[in-house]
């Protein structure tokens, strides 16, 4: 790590915290010093980065003293009081929560769709949510051929959006329903093994839940489309890793799914999963793990000769959350293209 930059990241013992530091590695990140920063429980313990132990600190005053660059995935509350201050001591911040989203002056990057919008930066960038990063990837370019007049999307969302705690708590409900005792839920207010249910964040007075509100306006702001009809409906499934989403796309006029499977096939951080004679398309199964969204089932909508119908998996910790912030901390690699200002 004898050159580049010097990088913290927050939240480093949590799901997300572990991708990040596998995905700097593996993307081979140009490293001067990497710093790891969690809460007070989880200081002292040790994480391996390329063979080395770094031992985990506990985030405090002076914990972004030096540092260039913060990766930060801890929750809303944490980055609100924190992150202005890594930017007072000079760092750049991807923020993974949904803090800073929608404020007017950070912009919100998904870099395979408004790369441009880093430039704006003022401190910090923020990451979207997980389930509009993955259907923006599908979308975005069919939309610049032909703009979107509407979505309605359903989602099918995985433990692993509520972190590795979740993911394990479905595993221990499972295990219990099979051995015919009573599943605890902790991580989410009902069991989820062998159940669904919407998803539970905050309902508005409209009967939309929080969830369901980033899909809409966050992809609004990322398109630059504030006039955007969009309706969605979220779900928790019994899956540990990897969302799932049925998209319903409303254009002007006719875009037939053999054009938009060709666009798809081009697009980065996309791939074609289809092969309909065996009826099979993209699982989260098979989506765990991987960079690219996976996109299928490709259709026209039968009541609607203007929509076309799509059905998507991707991995919400990987693209839905570490990979795309890193992606974003590569864009500031290239002020050339990007244009930062901070």
């Amino acid at each position: 790590m004898a050159n580049g930059l010097r990088v913290a990241i927050m939240g480093a013992t949590g799901a997300v915290g572990a991708e990040l530091l596998a995905l700097l590695d593996e993307r081979s990140f140009p490293l001067k010093d990497l710093t790891l920063l969690a809460s007070p429980r989880s200081a002292g313990t040790t994480l391996t980065f390329k063979g080395e132990a770094i031992p985990v600190q506990a985030l405090g005053e002076g914990s972004f003293d030096g540092i260039d660059l913060v990766l930060a995935s801890a929750g809303g509350s944490v980055s609100e009081e924190w992150l202005p201050k890594a930017v007072a001591a000079g760092a750049v911040c991807i923020d993974n929560s949904s803090a800073y989203r929608m404020d007017p002056s950070v912009p919100l990057v998904v870099p395979e769709v408004n790369p441009e919008a880093a430039r704006t930066h003022q401190g910090i960038i923020a990451n979207p949510n997980c389930t509009t990063i993955l259907m923006a990837l599908a979308v975005w370019p069919l939309h610049q051929v032909q703009p979107v007049q509407r979505l309605v999307v359903a989602t099918y969302q995985s433990a692993s959006g509520a972190g590795a705690r979740a993911m394990e708590e479905v595993k221990q409900q499972a295990r219990a329903i099979l051995a015919g005792e009573e599943p605890v839920a902790e991580a989410f207010p009902y069991p989820l093994a062998f159940n669904l249910f919407p998803h539970n964040s905050p309902l508005n007075e409209q009967g939309y839940c929080q969830e369901e509100m980033k899909m809409v306006n966050e992809t609004r702001k990322i398109f630059g489309a504030d006039s955007l009809r969009i309706s969605a409906t979220c779900v928790r499934v019994p899956v540990l890793r990897a969302h799932s989403e049925a998209v319903n796309i409303e254009f002007a006029a006719p875009f037939s799914p053999q054009e938009a499977k060709a666009l798809l096939a081009q697009a980065p951080g996309v791939r074609v999963v289809e092969d309909w004679a065996r009826n099979y398309f993209p699982m989260p199964m098979e989506a765990s793990g991987q960079d690219d969204v996976l996109v299928g089932r490709i259709r026209q909508d039968i009541s609607n000769p203007n929509a076309l119908e799509l059905w998507l998996s991707g991995d919400q910790i990987r693209k839905g959350a570490a990979l795309n912030a890193v992606q974003i901390a590569e864009l500031l690699q290239v002020p050339q293209a990007v244009g930062v200002t901070h």
